[in-house]
């Protein structure tokens, strides 16, 4: 009896062990299952659409949003494949990008087309960069290879070896008279250049054109001096002009004299840079600021 006894209630713990494990075993089998999401086509369209809706509108894929503009990625492989030394410095280019950092997109007047023209526009991306050139054969070399680059063939009737003589008729009256360069009666204004050299509101006009180096080169008198008109003449704000090879005569004294040392911002190594405001919008502003220091 004893033994029947014993035997019978090993059996009942055994049993009762095995159906508490099987169970625990379909619960957390269950619960596995419930708490997992089930992949379906709705749930596919559905993250489709959350995925759609956070982008950008007008953005149909990330690639296209981030693509590189044809025009920076030309001046990247130029650059990275040329051997040609660049007419500025590392310290000069750097004045006036710390500028166009802050006001581009814009419209930016640059005489001369050169080396670094590429450079200047894709750190302008987006804004109108204009070359002025005086050498019409360039011009077709430079924009077959970058077709994106705008500029104008434009002749210079002026000289170096006059420049002293165009510095005289630069003080008188109607030099200091602010309008149109197409209207001015001072003989340093350019007047038959394209329209839109007129018309357009340039925020930066950089002077580094046309040749100087020489006696019979047209030099940068009138470039200079037009420049500095044109930034007086718009109807309001402020245009940063540059000047390059400062440390030649004509660059020096005429930036000096024309775009003002009281406007004069900065100089690194042989570029200048001046702030000039429009003298259209405060009536009376004389073509220089008034120098304190002398008037004492």
């Amino acid at each position: 009896m004893r033994t029947k006894s014993q035997s019978s209630v090993n059996l009942k713990v055994i049993f009762t062990c095995c159906s508490i494990l099987i169970f625990l075993v379909i619960f957390f089998a269950r619960s596995n299952i419930s708490s997992s999401k089930p992949i379906s086509k709705t749930n596919l369209s559905q993250e489709k659409e959350e995925q759609d809706q956070a982008k950008p509108e007008g953005c149909p894929t990330t690639q296209q949003c981030t693509k590189m503009p044809i025009s920076l990625s030309d001046a990247l492989v130029h650059y990275a494949t040329s051997n040609v030394t660049p007419q500025q410095t590392f310290d000069e280019i750097s004045v006036s990008k710390r500028v166009l950092d802050k006001k581009s997109p814009c419209n930016f007047l640059v005489f001369g087309l050169g080396h670094d023209s590429p450079m200047w526009a894709s750190l302008n991306h987006g804004g109108r960069t204009l070359f002025i050139e005086e050498d019409k054969a360039w011009i077709e070399i430079v924009t077959k290879k970058f077709p994106n680059l705008e500029a104008y063939h434009v002749v210079y009737d002026t000289k170096v070896k006059h420049s002293d003589k165009l510095m005289e008729l630069g003080r008188s009256e109607e030099c200091r008279s602010v309008t149109d360069p197409r209207n001015s009666k001072c003989e340093l204004a350019l007047k038959d250049f394209p329209a839109d050299f007129y018309e357009t509101k340039w925020d930066l006009i950089m002077v580094d054109a046309p040749t100087g180096y020489h006696e019979e080169a047209p030099g940068r008198m009138s470039a200079i001096y037009t420049a500095g008109l044109l930034a007086r003449n718009r109807e309001d704000g402020e245009t940063d002009v540059f000047v390059h090879d400062v440390n030649r005569p004509v660059e020096d004294e005429f930036s000096a004299t024309f775009l003002c040392k009281g406007y004069m911002r900065e100089q690194n190594g042989r570029l200048r840079h001046f702030t000039i405001p429009s003298h259209r919008a405060r009536a009376g502003r004389p073509f220089c600021p008034v120098d304190v220091n002398r008037r004492r």
